[in-house]
This record gives C-alpha cells, structure tokens and sequence, in this order.
C-alpha cells in the first residue's frame, strides 16, 4: 500500500508509477480494481473554513464526519447529505470528503439542493503524470476552470488523483417534518410526490418505500413556514391517501438505504425518469426496493448474480451495480460507442499511462 502524507509525496508517487494502482479514501465503498492501493487517507485535515463566506476547504483524505462536526458547530452543514455506504456494503473503514467528491455522493435532498458537484468550488488533483493541478476558486463568484472542476466530481478517480477540495456550505434549517402518504402501490406512490415536487411549498425530501406502502415528503427551514407548508401539504395530498405526520426522522435511513442492511443479494442503483420508476421497478422482479429523489432514484435489492440490466432492457437512465460480483456484471452501464470514444479521450489526456482505477469506467 502506498500511503502519501502530503500533497508533494502524493505526486511524487504519481510520478514514479510503474503499474496500475486501485483509488482508495476511507475504504468504505469496495471499488473493484488492482491489489496495489494508493491510499489517500493520510491527507486530512480542515484547511480553511469560512462560515461568513459559506465555504469550507479540506484535503481530501479528511473524514466527512470531522468536517460535519465543524460545520455543525456554526449551525451549517452539506447540503447535499452525502451517503454512507458502510451499512449497505457490509464495510468499515471511514467515508472521506475525496471519496464523496470523486463519487458525486449525494442524498435525498439532491431533488431542492443539487448533487455534490453543485457544491465543488475548486479542485488540487495529481494527474497521471505527477503534476499538480488547481482549478476553480474558493468562492462561487470565481469560475475559472468551472467545467474541470465538475469533471472530477463523480470520475471514481480515473482522471486523478484528488488532493484537495473547496465546497460551498448552507445553514442547517431550524427544523423539519415528515409527512407519510399511505398509497397503495408505486404509481400512485410517484403521483403522490410529483404533486408534491410540483407545488411551491420547497419539498427536501420525497421517498417511497413499498414495504411501508408510504411516500414520504420532508419540509425544511423555520419553524412557522415549516408548520404552514405542512399543513398545505396534506390537504394537497389528501386525495392520494391517509397523510401523518412522523414523530421519527426516517431520513438518514433512506439516505443510507438502510431497509437493505445485512441482507443477502446485489444491491442496485437505477437512475431513472420518475414517471418510468413504476414500470422499470415492476420489471426488476427485486427481492426488495425503496425510491428516492421522487423516483427519480431506485434501489433494487436483487438475488446474487441476477441480470438487472437484461431484465429492465432499453430504458431512458442508467443502472449501476453497487453490492455484488462486478467480475459478472460491470459496475457501470455500458456506454454508447460515441460516449465510449469520449471517456477512452479523457482519459488518456488526463492518465496517459492508464495508472487510475483502470477497467472501472470502462
């Protein structure tokens, strides 16, 4: 294993690769990949924080639970509610900022707040030929570079190797509540939460789980609005089904898809357009499911080795494999050729000796 403590020893072990290595931050999501690791973990630590300014520096080994309890302890926080894998994978380790940026790892309140890549500043990578580059800024008024700087977010490591990155926070909300739809299927489930996308009270949230037979809508911010948007939330939503109100915050669970913890079988991930989600989900013939982001995301909890891909055929999304045998099934949808074409580009231009995570993105 290969450990740099800093930005400088990082590239100056790019620079001297002379075989493929697998990305590793906290080691909580299993990328497949070669035995030899380079293990960024010994880069941590909260470089900058700004409350004022809303922007928080941090390299990228830093754990995300260090820079939580930072941003907590000003009443900020991520906006866009990165996952934990490590209930869903069965892993240790500690998820890292740089695992959650190279990832683009974001949760349910991705639908109002936007994906992690929203939130990327700037990026300090070492590319595949031991350079260090910087690009963007620490502020969101500066966008030099502004394309590269989402390129990174969520290229699994393959275009570099992240160092360091720049993130815009938000204030934590006063409060929140959940309303609970109890519907009969995921039709109505997805009609339910449209409604709810749909009206201008700001949903944060909106779920489905089938086991419960309840979609769920969360509402964000001051007390009083957070009262008012209720309240005109369930007479919107009364004619979907019986609307409650929850006591428990069941967020954190459908963020960590929780409902598949120590279950047996591949676990899924289908990015979809909501109004397929209920068709594409009947076609999965899963062992068990839960929606997000108003169907827009499902997860399908599948017998081992199951062809999901061939069971759903041609649709408008994607579906990776994040639990299972990526020997058998790619982690990544395959691509068009023309796309193909454009990844193999990239990745030249960025990794001319393919050292970063080779096969994972195809």
């Amino acid at each position: 294993m290969l450990r740099p403590e800093s930005e400088a020893e990082l590239a100056q072990i790019v620079a001297g690769l002379t075989a493929p290595v697998r990305i590793r931050g906290g080691g909580t999501r299993g990328v497949p990949g070669p035995k030899a690791e380079l293990d960024i973990s010994g880069l941590s630590g909260i470089t900058l924080y700004e409350p004022g300014a809303l922007t928080l520096v941090a390299k990228a080994g830093t754990p995300v639970a260090e820079i939580e309890a930072a941003l907590a302890a000003e009443g900020q926080r991520l906006a866009f509610e990165p996952v934990d894998h490590r209930g869903l994978m069965g892993t240790g380790g500690t998820p890292t900022i740089g695992g959650v940026v190279a990832g683009n790892i974001s949760g349910p309140r991705r639908i109002q707040a936007g994906a992690a890549r929203d939130f990327l500043l700037g990026v300090r990578y070492v590319d595949g030929l031991g350079q260090v580059i910087s690009n963007g800024g620490r502020v969101m008024k500066n966008v030099t570079g502004y394309d590269l700087v989402k390129l990174m977010a969520g290229s699994w490591g393959t275009l570099g190797v992240l160092s360091e990155v720049s993130l815009k926070v938000l204030p934590k909300a006063e409060t929140q509540t959940t309303l609970a739809i109890s519907v009969p299927d995921a039709a109505s489930a997805v009609r339910a939460l449209s409604a709810g996308l749909g009206s201008p009270y700001e949903v944060t949230g909106a779920a489905y789980d089938p086991a419960l037979g309840q979609a769920l809508v969360r509402i964000e911010g001051f007390e009083a609005s957070v009262a008012y948007r209720a309240e005109a939330l369930s007479r919107l939503f009364a004619p979907f089904g019986t609307v409650a109100r929850l006591e428990d915050d069941p967020w954190p669970g459908i963020r960590d898809v929780a409902p598949f913890h120590g279950r047996e079988g591949d676990v899924w991930r289908i990015s979809v357009k909501p109004g397929d989600a209920p068709e594409l989900a009947a076609r999965c013939k899963a062992e068990a499911l839960l929606f997000d982001w108003g169907g827009g995301l499902i997860w399908a909890l599948m017998p081992e080795g199951a062809d999901l891909r061939g069971r759903l055929g041609e649709f408008a999304g994607h579906a990776t494999l994040i639990r299972g045998d990526r020997r058998q099934h790619a982690m990544f949808q395959p691509e068009s050729a023309p796309l193909a074409a454009l990844t193999r580009g990239l990745r030249q231009r960025f990794d001319p000796k393919g050292h970063f995570n080779p096969g994972l993105m195809g």
